[in-house]
């Protein structure tokens, strides 16, 4: 597909250069690339950048697939300059932790979410089970905003903004991707063909695996005279294993599933000794080997059955036509399935989902009424929001659209972490905590979104710190609050992207929070084996939580007194983690030789920089700069060590 009209003002002039070429037939007509480059080469009103650029044009034109004019946006520009880094702000922070309970530390990001995705490209790269985003739909009503500017269904290029704004994002947000992870993203007509191509070449068309229709309202607009839409969309990719399975509505209640089935060929399958369950009618405790059924539904039985408590407790083989291959039975046995064979060895399977029955996700969501509209979301927001007049955030999504989502992808694995990249009110954080109440999960939620009218501060976070701790509806119902859970609340900021060693420096210090996030340690202890640390946080840091350590080494000199309390220590379950200020890649490596086995070394800020660098724009940066302190660094430097040592 190509967007012709945003595109034609490049591929046109290019084109006029070719002889052969008539208007009109420009997208249809086989293109004749050596032929044009030659007329390219040949030309005398073009400079050398100028036929540089077109030659590029027509060496990278696509046969098939979505075109767009590409634009940048400032978010982008500002990262040639600068580098993302995430600060708490410690009066937002809610705790709940009790003493032997660690309850999920969810994370609210204001920033713009290019700037963020960036920065967790390095905390959380290959670990997002599900992302979930509610992306700007495009409608030409000023609802989405391109470089500060509200985009008109009036501009030219109002998809290409749309396509080139969106793809930079999707292609950090694969990277985040677990190998089992699942991406949904909400759209409506508007963008709904163009994202669908969008994503076929940055997820690969082999990992599409379905779009489902939502019924995001029981009515359409009575003013609607042409078309009452009652419908928006919800596309689904996954990261690339294969064999995913999103589950939906608990299922099949009582009901059971036939193994059996008369067209196939017949094959034989293995079951291990207490894996088969014997139905209600067998009222023996042998079942000899043999043929049973009749017909296209006879088994063969090559051993006898031994039969206790209702459970087959020897191995055996059978033969008859089944739906399942070996492999797909053992995958249901591992995932909870359970097979009756009744007295004619009928094969019924109960499928389960950890202990509980399921059924595919499916195409169609809210159908049977059990899935929210967008007038219910915007009565949940009312809700909990109930002193205010108006509502504080326009077209929210319901709550238990995105719980659907999040457990058809994370019902079998409840301690998956979730991203919204284009939070809103915050539901996603809502569902997730909503979802865990429910099934004992400890699943954790990353939000972001800006703070355009103080809607990160004012909405996504009120809305979930009133969640957490309860609140009162306009009826004066007292709700309770979610508190099996953590929230923090952190702001973007930046350091220059140049390097030097002053500015390794600061970064490594600006580093902590981010640090903090990706090894989900967040306690800062003052002391260290028999080193007090109180006062000297521009020297050394020591994090620990939960059975997890990490250290946080500023001055090198401080390595000698680290070493040695480390060699006291008896085994470990884990190295302990420490991120090492280094101008380039060595750790230090050589100071802990003593204790190798009981360390893990990370030089910062250069893993830190070479962790994002894939996701950031291209630079011109300077080499890291290795030249020595100056004499006041050095002075002051000396000064703290020896203080340090003093104090020891």
């Amino acid at each position: 597909m190509a967007l012709y009209e945003e595109s034609k003002t490049i591929v046109c002039p290019l084109l006029s250069l070719y002889p052969n070429h008539r208007e009109g037939t420009a997208m249809s007509r086989h293109i004749d690339k050596e032929a044009l480059v030659a007329a390219v080469m040949s030309s005398t009103d073009l400079d050398n950048e100028q036929k540089s650029q077109l030659i590029r044009l027509i060496r990278e034109q696509k046969k098939y697939g979505l075109v767009w004019e590409d634009s940048t946006e400032d978010a982008w520009e500002k990262m040639k300059t600068s580098i993302p880094v995430l600060n708490e702000v410690d009066d937002k922070r809610i705790l709940n932790d009790k003493a032997g309970e660690h309850y999920p530390n969810h994370a609210i990001i204001e920033a713009d979410n290019l700037h963020a995705l960036i920065a967790l490209t390095y905390t959380h790269a290959g670990m997002i089970d599900v992302i979930y985003i509610d992306p700007p739909y495009n409608t030409g009503n000023k609802d989405f905003v391109y470089n500060d500017s509200f985009i008109g269904e009036d501009d030219a290029y109002r998809h290409s903004k749309w396509l080139a704004f969106m793809e930079k994002r999707l292609q950090i947000a694969k990277t985040l991707l677990s190998e089992k992870g699942v991406i949904f993203i909400s759209i409506d007509d508007n963008e709904q063909a163009n994202l669908k191509l969008l994503c076929d070449e940055v997820f690969g068309s082999s990992n599409f695996i379905g779009s489902c229709s939502w019924l995001r309202k029981k009515k359409g607009s009575n003013l609607s005279k042409e078309f009452r839409k009652v419908t928006e969309y919800v596309c689904i990719y996954k990261k690339g294993i294969t064999n995913i399975e999103l589950y939906g509505e608990k299922a099949y209640a009582e009901k059971l599933v036939p193994l059996l089935n008369r067209p196939n060929n017949e094959a034989t399958v293995y079951f291990r000794k207490g894996t088969a369950h014997i139905g209600r009618d067998v009222k023996t405790n042998i079942i000899p080997k043999g043929l049973y059924g009749d017909g296209e539904l006879t088994v063969e039985l090559f051993n006898d059955l031994i039969i206790d408590r209702d459970i087959i407790i020897n191995d055996f083989s059978i033969k008859g036509r089944f739906r399942w291959s070996q492999e797909t039975i053992d995958y249901e046995l591992k995932n909870g399935s359970v097979f009756y064979f009744s007295k004619t060895l009928r094969i019924n399977v109960q499928r389960y989902n950890q202990g509980e029955k399921f059924k595919a996700m499916s195409s169609l969501i809210g159908i049977d009424d059990k899935i929210g509209t967008n007038e219910d979301a915007t009565q949940e927001l009312r809700t909990i929001f109930a002193e205010k007049d108006t509502l504080p955030f326009d077209f929210p999504k319901p709550t238990s659209l995105i719980k659907y989502v999040i457990n058809s992808a994370t019902a079998a694995t409840k301690d998956s972490t979730i991203l919204d990249f284009f939070a809103g009110s915050g539901t996603t954080l809502h569902a997730t905590m909503q979802l865990n109440a429910e099934d004992g999960g400890h699943r954790q939620c990353i939000l972001v979104t800006n703070n355009e009218n103080n809607i990160c501060e004012e909405v996504t976070y009120e809305r979930n710190k009133r969640v957490i701790e309860g609140y009162t509806t306009p009826k004066g119902e007292q709700v309770a609050g979610l508190n099996h859970n953590n929230l923090r609340y952190y702001k973007l900021d930046f350091n220059p992207r140049k390097q030097s060693h002053q500015g390794n420096r600061e970064l490594f210090y600006g580093l902590k929070d981010l640090l903090c996030i990706k090894e989900n340690i967040y306690q800062e202890k003052q002391q260290f084996g028999s080193l007090s640390l109180e006062g000297k946080e521009q020297m050394l840091r020591y994090f620990a939580e939960n059975g997890r350590e990490m250290l946080m080494v500023c001055d090198t000199r401080v390595l000698p007194f680290i070493v040695n309390e480390i060699a006291q220590r008896g085994e470990q379950e884990q190295p302990l983690k420490i991120y090492i200020f280094a101008d380039g890649a060595y750790p230090y490596a050589d100071d802990f030789a003593s204790v190798v086995d009981k360390v893990s070394l990370v030089p910062m800020p250069y893993a830190y920089y070479r962790g994002i660098k894939d996701s950031l724009p291209e630079e011109t940066t300077t080499k890291v700069d290795d030249t020595e302190l100056t004499n006041e660094e050095q002075q002051a430097m000396m000064a703290e060590a020896i203080a340090f040592e003093s104090k020891e």
